[in-house]
């Protein structure tokens, strides 16, 4: 089975991983999984939005291996060091009931990204099959994409938030993707914290300017800022909500 694979990006502050969430949260919900549930910014936070608690991610598994090398002693008897490399990636894949969860994670030293780019890879091609929906959570500088780290994109959603130089810098992630030859299926404009749920003219102007396609605008919502000031996973907020109610509709004009 091929997934449905949706990427989202934006620059850091903007909501991005809580719209990853939320989709995540809706798809589910809908009856639409399985999904698998792809954190791939080192910046990882995506399972405090989810409210999952991640036992270890690929980057800390990696670290740990590493230190194996000087340690070989300590690998099982009974196992080759791939075969025990692959075991403990297994144990990155926090499973859910409508969704699984995989965190990238950060690593230390240089040049480690390259190695963990590839484990990446290799863990979303192993599991892929099993999923209807891949849900990637992206940095801005759209690297899993280009690298070919993730399958074909179906659908990428620009995050930004409801200024200029927020609409600026989506539509440089835009260009970006262009000049690296994505072609994903489509690419979406989604602006995030909107007062009222309302963008000004000189927004608007802006988006016109960048030749982004606009598909929705979510409210600036209380009920975010409130969860997550009290430690509450922010994707939990009430259907009613005026964020998740906004973000079904725009998902809706996707088809999802």
């Amino acid at each position: 089975m091929k997934p449905i694979t949706i990427a989202v990006a934006g620059k850091g502050g903007t909501g991005k991983t809580t719209v990853c969430g939320i989709i995540i949260d809706y798809l589910g919900k809908a009856g639409k999984g399985p999904i698998l549930a792809v954190d791939a910014d080192p910046n990882s936070n995506l399972n405090e939005v989810l409210g999952v608690e991640i036992p270890t991610t690929l980057g800390e598994i990696r670290e740990k291996m590493q230190y194996k090398d000087a340690e070989a002693e300590s690998l099982p008897t009974n196992m080759t060091k791939q075969e025990y490399t692959e075991f403990m990636f297994s144990d990155a894949l926090v499973e859910e009931d409508s969704y699984d969860l995989l965190v990238m994670g950060r690593t230390q030293g240089q040049g480690c990204y390259c190695y963990i780019n590839g484990v990446l890879k290799s863990q979303i091609d192993k599991y892929k099959g099993g999923y209807r929906y891949l849900v990637v959570d992206n940095e801005a500088g759209l690297e899993h994409i280009s690298r070919g780290i993730l399958p074909h994109i179906d659908i990428l959603l620009l995050v930004s938030d409801a200024s200029r130089r927020g609409i600026q810098a989506v539509g440089r992630i835009s260009a970006m993707s262009e000049d690296l030859k994505l072609n994903p299926g489509v690419t979406k404009l989604i602006v995030n914290r909107a007062p009222g749920g309302k963008l000004d003219d000189g927004v608007l102007e802006e988006i016109a300017k960048q030749k982004l396609d606009l598909i929705g605008v979510l409210p600036q919502d209380e009920s975010i800022y409130r969860y997550d000031a009290d430690g509450k996973p922010s994707s939990s907020v009430p259907d009613s909500s005026p964020v998740k109610t906004a973000l079904r509709e725009i998902l809706r004009k996707l088809d999802l």
